[in-house]
């Protein structure tokens, strides 16, 4: 992009109110004024595609929008004050520690409904429970890890143990699938009945209820954080809600009609426990192998660097990849080569600290050049 490009009227800032407004065109399928088998079939799809397409605009216009109040403004609208992250890390911490003891205490009332009512679906939502504990350490761990940095030993912080801490925990709960899937097939073969004690059934319904409450009651509260650490755990109680539900009806069906819905439910469980957090290993490994953002990103962030000084004219590069939850930045803008270092250097911090007040990017790194026709200055991998 080149300053001459931007603004024939002379503005060198780009504005949203110059875009085109949406709408107006979408009813195009019946400009034609006649109707075919073939356009009634297709119709539909393309509907969906076209307003697909709107949606994207729509958002894209939103975050040009953000982008102007941020560089009016000069941070981001709503960003919280020093006093404001400090209780929100004490909030954080805070649904940690209430997690993890609610899986201890509950994995003991589980325990103890499992050694009495021996049904398999609840046994298997037991050994969730107690996986839960597990992995419980291992996000507390690496969230503790996080919060005590060492730059000269990571010179870049340790925000890619929340990924790696996410995927341990995830191939953990995996695991625990297979185990209930073999122990399944070995009762269907064997046909065990379940046990029938009116008392036992009783006091299996109390518990496994309650626990359920307290794990939907856990769900509402971490879902209020974006920590993906304490996402994680609201996604872990979230599927301790299913899999108590499944495990109970199971249990409960098995005992008044047929055995073999107990290892029905628990196999299940097994099957939704496996989908899911495969998909969640496969979610955090994208995010660790340096996966360029998408578009739409790519445009807010040029649209906020053109803006960000007059004297920018040309935008070589803009480049955005995980590494980790969040991006990592790499710009490069052109100034005018009789332009002083000390303003040149200027321009480009106020741009690096402006990139790095989005919450998206963890690290900005912008490039100053007075020229974009060179090679480029990295190697290229093969």
């Amino acid at each position: 992009m080149r300053a001459e490009e931007s603004d024939p009227s002379g503005s060198w800032r780009l504005s949203v109110q110059e875009f085109p407004a949406l709408g107006g065109s979408r009813g195009g399928d019946h400009q034609h004024g006649f109707f075919t088998l073939r356009s009634f079939l297709h119709a539909p799809r393309r509907r969906g595609k076209v307003t697909d397409y709107y949606k994207k605009q729509e958002r894209l216009l939103e975050g040009f929008t953000e982008m102007e109040t941020m560089a009016e403004n000069g941070g981001m609208p709503g960003s919280l004050t020093e006093d404001e992250m400090q209780q929100l890390a004490k909030s954080e911490r805070m649904a940690i520690y209430l997690s993890n003891i609610a899986n201890i205490v509950l994995f003991a009332a589980k325990l103890y409904v499992s050694i009495q009512s021996r049904s398999l679906a609840v046994i298997a939502s037991t050994l969730d429970s107690l996986l839960d504990l597990l992995s419980g350490f291992i996000l507390w761990f690496t969230a503790h890890a996080m919060r005590n940095p060492n730059q000269y030993r990571y010179p870049i912080g340790k925000n890619r143990m929340q990924p790696v801490g996410i995927i341990v925990f995830a191939s953990v709960m995996a695991t625990l699938g297979l185990q209930i899937l073999l122990e399944s097939g070995r009762q269907f073969m064997a046909k065990t009945q379940p046990e029938r004690d009116p008392e036992k059934e009783k006091w299996m319904i109390g518990i496994m209820v309650s626990v359920t409450i307290v794990k939907f009651m856990l769900v509402v509260y971490c879902r209020r954080f974006k920590n993906d650490i304490i996402r994680a755990y609201a996604q872990d109680h979230f599927f301790d809600v299913i899999t108590n539900s499944i495990g109970l009806a199971a249990a409960i069906l098995a005992i008044r009609y047929y055995w073999w819905i107990d290892p029905t439910g628990a196999v299940m469980i097994a099957l939704y426990t496996m989908n899911t957090w495969t998909k969640i290993v496969i979610e955090n490994v994208w995010a660790l192998i340096g996966r360029t953002a998408p578009p739409e990103f790519l445009a807010k962030l040029t649209y906020l660097i053109w803006n960000n000084h007059e004297d920018i004219k040309h935008i070589d590069t803009v480049r955005a990849y995980t590494l980790g939850s969040n991006y990592f930045v790499e710009v490069d803008i052109v100034l005018p080569q009789d332009m002083l270092l000390n303003k040149a250097h200027d321009i480009g911090e106020s741009l690096q600290e402006k990139l790095e007040q989005l919450p998206e990017i963890e690290r900005a790194f912008v490039h100053i050049d007075f020229e974009y026709s060179h090679r480029p200055e990295h190697k290229i991998g093969v």
